[in-house]
C-alpha cells in the first residue's frame, strides 16, 4: 500500500521503518527541518518498563495541590490554562481512581515490555550504534518514598519485571560516583531496563528507512486530511489560498500534540494535551565522577542518565503556560538534583544544553493505538512522557493491524473506544 505518516519524532519514525519493511510505500511529512526534533529531542532516554505508568494515580490531584507551593515539585500547574486544557484535567482526575489506574498502568508496562524486546531486536538487526547502557536504579531518599512505590511492586512482578531492592551501600556499588555526602535509604534496581539516545536512534533508523525506499518530506506542514477512498494529504503552499494535496490508500496520525488539530475535523475528538518536560544536558567534567547508566529520583521525579560523553537530568510536568517558555523554578529542580547525586559529573561552565519539551499525553495515560473508526485512517499516538519506551512495541503494532495481522503484544485498552467508553 502507498500510506502517509504524519509526524518524524519517534514515534513517526519508528512506524514508517516498520511499515516499509512490511514492504509499504512509505511516505513521511514532518513540519520540521529534521526528525527528531520536537518531544523526542533531549529527553531523559530511559526505557523502563516499571517507569511507564499513568499520571493519572490514585492520590495525585491532592498531591497536584501541595505541589503548588512546593519551590521542587514534580508535577506543575501553569497560567494561562485554556478551556481544553481544564477539560483535560476533569477527565485526569476521574481516571485517578485505583481501579482505572491499575488497568491503565498494566496495558503499558505490557507495551513497554514488548516495545524493550523490539527495540533490541531493531538494534541487534540493523547495528545500529547510539549512545546507551544497561541498568536503572529509583534512588529512595526515606521511608516515604519507599513506602509510595511499595503497592507498584506487586505490578512489576505480575509484569514478569526483574528488579531488586537495595539497601544504600549496594547501590553505591551499582553506581560508584554517587554523591558520598548524600545518604539516602536504598534504591529499587531494574537490571534489565536501560538508558539510550531516543535522538541518535531516530536519525540511525531514519537513515535506514530512507535505504528502504522510505520518502522524507520536511518543512512540510500538513494543513488537513480528508478520509474517502484512502486518505487526500494537504500541505501549506506558497500560494496561500491553494492547499497542494497527495493521495494514499492509508495514513497514519504521529505528530504528537498536533495530532488533536489535524483530527478533528474528521470528527475525531482527541484530548490530547502538552504537558511540557525539562531537560539539562553537559558534557562529563569525569567520567569517574558521573553516573555508569540512569537514575530517578523518586522524590522530585528526576531522571539522570548517563549518554555517551554527556549527562541529562531531565524531568517535571507541566501543564499550561505559554510554549517556549523555559521556568527557571524547573530548571533549578533539575540542578540541584544533578548537584545532590553527582556534583562532578558535568562541565557546567559551557555547553550546557536547557531544552523544554511537549509530551502528547492522553488523560488516563496510555496512548491510542490502531484504527480510528475511519476507513484509511490509523492512529498511532498520546505516549506521552513514555513515548521512547512505547515506541518500537507501538510500532511493531500498528503496522501488523494495517497488514490485518494479530499484534504480537496485547492491545485491549489501547484503542480508541477506551476514550469513547
Amino acid at each position: 500500500m502507498k500510506i502517509a505518516v504524519v509526524g518524524a519524532g519517534i514515534i513517526g519514525i519508528t512506524t514508517a521503518w516498520e511499515l516499509a519493511r512490511d514492504g509499504h510505500q512509505v511516505t513521511v511529512y514532518e513540519r520540521r527541518g529534521a526528525a527528531a526534533e520536537e518531544g523526542s529531542f533531549a529527553n531523559a532516554g530511559v526505557m523502563a518498563a516499571g517507569g511507564a505508568t499513568p499520571r493519572a494515580a490514585p492520590g495525585m490531584p491532592s498531591k497536584v495541590l501541595r505541589y503548588l507551593l512546593s519551590s521542587h515539585a514534580p508535577v506543575r500547574l501553569a497560567l494561562p490554562l485554556s478551556a481544553s486544557e481544564l477539560a483535560w484535567m476533569w477527565r485526569w482526575w476521574r481516571a485517578c481512581s485505583p481501579k482505572v489506574y491499575a488497568a491503565n498502568r498494566a496495558r503499558m508496562q505490557r507495551l513497554a515490555l514488548y516495545s524493550r524486546t523490539r527495540l533490541q531486536a531493531i538494534s541487534a538487526e540493523l547495528q545500529l550504534d547510539y549512545d546507551r547502557s544497561s541498568g536503572y536504579l529509583v534512588l529512595l531518599r526515606s521511608e516515604k518514598e519507599s513506602a509510595l512505590i511499595q503497592p507498584g511492586l506487586q505490578v512489576l512482578r505480575d509484569a514478569g519485571v526483574v528488579f531488586s531492592e537495595l539497601g544504600e551501600a549496594q547501590a553505591r556499588k551499582i553506581e560508584p560516583a554517587l554523591n558520598p555526602d548524600s545518604h539516602f535509604l536504598g534504591a529499587l534496581h531494574l537490571p534489565q531496563d536501560e538508558v539510550g539516545n531516543c535522538r541518535q536512534f531516530a536519525l540511525l533508523l531514519k537513515n535506514q528507512a530512507q535505504a528502504m525506499g522510505v520518502k522524507f518530506l520536511f518543512n512540510t506542514t500538513v494543513e488537513r486530511m480528508e478520509c474517502a477512498q484512502g486518505a487526500r494529504i494537504f500541505v501549506a503552499s506558497q500560494d496561500q489560498n491553494a492547499a497542494q494535496a497527495q493521495q494514499y490508500d492509508a495514513a497514519v496520525m504521529c505528530a504528537g500534540v498536533a495530532s488533536a488539530a489535524l483530527l478533528k475535523p474528521l470528527g475525531l475528538h482527541i484530548p490530547l494535551a502538552a504537558v511540557y518536560g525539562y531537560s539539562v544536558s553537559a558534557h562529563v567534567r569525569e567520567p569517574l565522577n558521573a553516573p555508569r547508566s540512569a537514575l530517578m529520583d523518586e522524590r522530585y521525579k528526576v531522571a539522570i542518565s548517563r549518554l555517551g560523553k554527556r549527562v541529562r537530568v531531565a524531568g517535571s510536568a507541566q501543564l499550561g503556560g505559554k510554549p517556549g517558555t523555559l521556568r527557571a523554578g524547573s530548571l533549578q529542580t533539575l540542578y540541584k538534583v544533578l548537584h545532590d547525586w553527582f556534583p562532578g559529573a558535568g562541565l557546567m561552565s559551557s555547553g550546557v544544553q536547557e531544552w523544554q519539551g511537549a509530551r502528547p499525553m492522553l488523560p488516563d495515560g496510555p496512548p491510542i493505538v490502531g484504527p480510528s473508526g475511519i476507513p484509511g485512517l490509523w492512529l498511532n499516538l498520546g505516549h506521552g512522557s513514555s513515548g521512547w519506551a512505547l515506541s518500537c512495541g507501538s510500532a511493531r503494532a500498528l503496522a501488523d493491524l494495517v497488514a490485518g495481522r494479530k499484534a504480537e503484544v496485547d492491545l485491549e485498552g489501547l484503542g480508541l473506544e477506551r476514550l469513547q467508553s
